[in-house]
């Protein structure tokens, strides 16, 4: 029997990589995507990608999402409160595991650990202390495409957002900077690569300073050509 497990979803490329990842364990099935929405915004937190993409990523997944609705702001205590009740809903679809994109930060993963301690469902960090040097190229190597949703203005340049996560983007970075962004330095949307059927389209709008952040705002691709 295969064990039922659903992934945290931030829409960026190590989630995506994550699920790729995943579906290479004979033993292991992921059957629902997770992902905290700011529910005034109606866009994936942190990330700011819109909710119509998001939904865009779980069809070309073929995974089931699970949306959990947060409020902006959102207190450490309504958050805990959301997963929750997530997990009591995992528990009932019978979910035995669930699976983060983590990679090295030990005081995330001993969180996340904490959250689902006695609950039954087991934590899993299939990309846990990959160096991320090695990772961002095996992405990249492997046909993952994703576009910089966000960055840290403290780390990086206004002109990163909104590019495309490559070699040439790699590059770029500043040697201090994490390649897989995994201190916040940056944030993106996963469009393309093994673990979908097919490309999620997608045209860089506006690009925004907010709460200290730039962010470049996706559109569907069609609905940009209005």
């Amino acid at each position: 029997m295969k064990k039922k497990t659903w992934l945290s979803w931030s829409s960026g490329k190590d989630s995506a990589w994550s699920l790729y990842r995943l579906r290479q364990e004979p033993d292991i099935e992921v059957t629902g995507l997770v992902t905290t929405v700011n529910e005034r915004h109606q866009r994936v937190a942190m990330h700011a990608v819109r909710l119509s993409l998001l939904q865009a990523q779980a069809e070309a997944a073929g995974v089931p999402l699970h949306v959990v609705p947060i409020p902006s702001p959102c207190s450490n205590e309504a958050y805990e409160a959301a997963m929750r009740r997530l997990i009591e809903e995992a528990k009932q679809e019978g979910v035995t595991q669930m699976a983060f994109g983590d990679l090295f930060l030990e005081d995330i993963r001993a969180y996340r650990e904490q959250q689902l301690s006695g609950t039954g469902i087991t934590p899993l960090f299939p990309l846990w202390q990959i160096p991320t040097d090695r990772l961002a190229q095996e992405m990249i190597a492997g046909g993952l495409s994703a576009v910089i949703t966000c960055i840290d203005p403290r780390h990086l340049a206004p002109t990163f957002a909104g590019r495309t996560f490559n070699a040439s983007f790699l590059d770029d970075l500043p040697k201090e900077v994490d390649p897989c962004g995994e201190r916040g330095e940056f944030h993106s949307f996963a469009v393309a690569g093994p673990m979908f059927r097919h490309p999620i389209s997608v045209t860089v709008g506006e690009v925004v300073t907010r709460d200290g952040f730039v962010f470049a705002d996706l559109l569907p691709a069609a609905e940009a050509v209005r």
